[in-house]
């Protein structure tokens, strides 16, 4: 009887410690997830501003830049598109997308001297200089915490859970990949 008991116990105490790590990489997962989703609100918000001044870019830019018709739709169709999107993977391409869109529209704009002369576009311009630095600031904590999430997600064992959860690796922020 006492062996038995002994035997019980000994499975008890395993199966609880198992469990327990069990719970832990589980939460680990989560707590990545967490702090990815995190980092990117901090950056939702400014893309949401930058996503707002597209309306305004056109209007000051459409007469002087007529025959960059191209550039306008993707540039509208980023602005439509950006509200809508509701996973973060999503967010961050489209935010990759607008900022490659801004950087060409910008050297574009160069090529125009009257048009970068009007003071509406030069402060159009430095409120979207401003918000792309505050975003950059705020860009090497995003990749840092999808960098630590992307490898929690494919460690063992943690990569059971990613998968019975359907955690898939995420995006990096980057511009040039727009």
């Amino acid at each position: 009887m006492g062996g038995y008991l002994l035997a019980f116990l000994i499975l008890a105490i395993i199966l609880i410690i198992t469990v327990r790590y069990l719970v832990g990489v589980f939460n680990k997962i989560v707590m990545l997830k967490r702090y990815r989703n995190k980092a990117f609100a901090n950056i939702d918000i400014l893309l949401k501003k930058q996503v707002d001044l597209i309306p305004q870019l056109i209007t000051i830019t459409e007469q002087a830049m007529a025959h960059e018709k191209s550039l306008f739709l993707q540039l509208s169709e980023v602005r439509k598109n950006y509200p809508s999107a509701k996973i973060t993977d999503e967010k961050v391409k489209m935010g990759n997308i607008l900022a490659h869109q801004l950087l060409s529209f910008m050297i574009l704009a160069k090529n125009y001297p009257a048009l970068i002369s009007q003071p509406s576009f030069q402060h159009l311009q430095a409120q979207i200089t401003l918000l792309e630095n505050q975003i950059a600031d705020r860009r090497e904590f995003f990749n840092e915490s999808v960098a630590l999430y992307n490898t929690g997600i494919r460690q063992f064992p943690n990569i059971i859970f990613a998968r019975i959860l359907r955690y898939k690796p995420s995006p990096m922020l980057n511009p040039m990949q727009g």
